[in-house]
């Protein structure tokens, strides 16, 4: 199993970081979004009037009903996902976070390209929405929220680049519905959906970095099923969610979950390795599937090259089954 035991290296270094407050800050999301054009008003009722002669009422106007970044409602089998992750002002938590935004963004375009195959590429940004701590915090929660501004400047470049943007969602002591909610003013979004990390999930006692925390199958039915409510209230299109997997016992009685509605639901497999160690991992965290969960897998510019080597777009399209949602750090 990769990275089985947390340990020093990136892991505890992701902690000391949040917990230096690094590119953190604890407001959590604010007004909404000031580019939100206002609703139009009513056209004026012109039944029986000298320029509608028939008397019948004006036909309405047809609503476009809201699209993927690059066309679509739904995610899969169109759309091939490809991304960066990361967190601005900190390093250790991913490229995305580094440099500048609009030139990751190319990047990762060029990234998506390359993992289309026979799909179309759809980039990603992911940032870290929601990152734990090593220390408490003022609310007891180890965890702290990404400003408003940093959310929305990101959701500005992924529209301008016609990408997906994931909000990651490390929930130390918080309740990771509970963080998903808080993300709701971005959710409503077509073009907006979640990543939960749930290594990051800490019980009553445990503190982020000392150990591995986890999520089961109805607590990722309950995030699931509150995305559906929103893409059935709003009229979006598929939305994307994610969760992280480390090691096996990061996601307890996987079989619970429930596929929901309008909601395309990723296992990303992660963890530090060789290809052949990611390789191994993966055939176990793939193993006896349930029925309706997408495929995604992770890979460490550093970390992975570190002892060894890179795995190459070609050995990751050769995994099976393939991946759906390539993601690098």
């Amino acid at each position: 199993m990769l990275d089985s035991a947390p340990g020093p290296g990136r892991r505890s270094a992701l902690a000391t970081t949040a917990a230096a407050g690094l590119g953190l800050l604890t407001a959590c999301a604010g007004a909404a979004d000031r580019g939100t054009a206002p609703p139009r008003a009513a056209p004026p009722d012109t039944s029986g009037t000298p320029g509608n002669r028939s008397g019948s009422p004006s036909p309405k106007p047809t609503r476009k009903r809201p699209q993927l970044p690059r066309g679509g409602r739904e995610l899969f089998p169109r759309h091939q996902l490809a991304g960066y992750c990361g967190l601005p002002g900190a390093a250790a938590l991913g490229r995305l976070g580094t440099g500048d935004l609009d030139q990751r963004a190319r990047e990762i375009e060029k990234l998506a390209q390359t993992y289309a195959a026979d799909r179309e590429p759809l980039p990603v940004l992911e940032l870290l929405a929601t990152v734990a701590n090593s220390s408490a915090g003022p609310d007891g929660t180890y965890r702290s929220r990404t400003s408003a501004d940093t959310v929305r400047r990101f959701h500005e470049a992924a529209r301008k680049h016609r990408a997906l943007l994931f909000l990651n969602i490390q929930p130390g002591r918080a309740s990771a519905l509970g963080e998903v909610k808080a993300l709701h003013e971005w959710l409503v979004h077509p073009d907006v959906g979640v990543a939960l990390d749930p290594e990051w999930e800490m019980g009553p006692d445990e503190k982020p970095g000392d150990t591995y925390g986890s999520t089961d199958g109805r607590e990722l039915t309950e995030i699931a099923r509150y995305l559906s409510g929103l893409v059935r209230e709003h009229d979006l299109p598929e939305k994307a969610f994610v969760f992280h997997q480390v090691a096996t016992s990061v996601v307890e009685d996987q079989d619970a979950f429930r596929p929901q509605p309008g909601v395309a639901a990723i296992k990303c497999a992660d963890g530090i390795g060789s290809p052949g160690l990611k390789r191994g991992t993966w055939g176990q965290l793939v193993r006896n599937l349930p029925t309706g969960l997408h495929t995604g897998f992770k890979l460490f510019y550093d970390e992975d090259t570190e002892a060894s080597r890179l795995m190459t777009h070609q050995e990751v399209l050769a995994l099976r089954p393939r991946p759906e949602y390539v993601l690098y750090e």
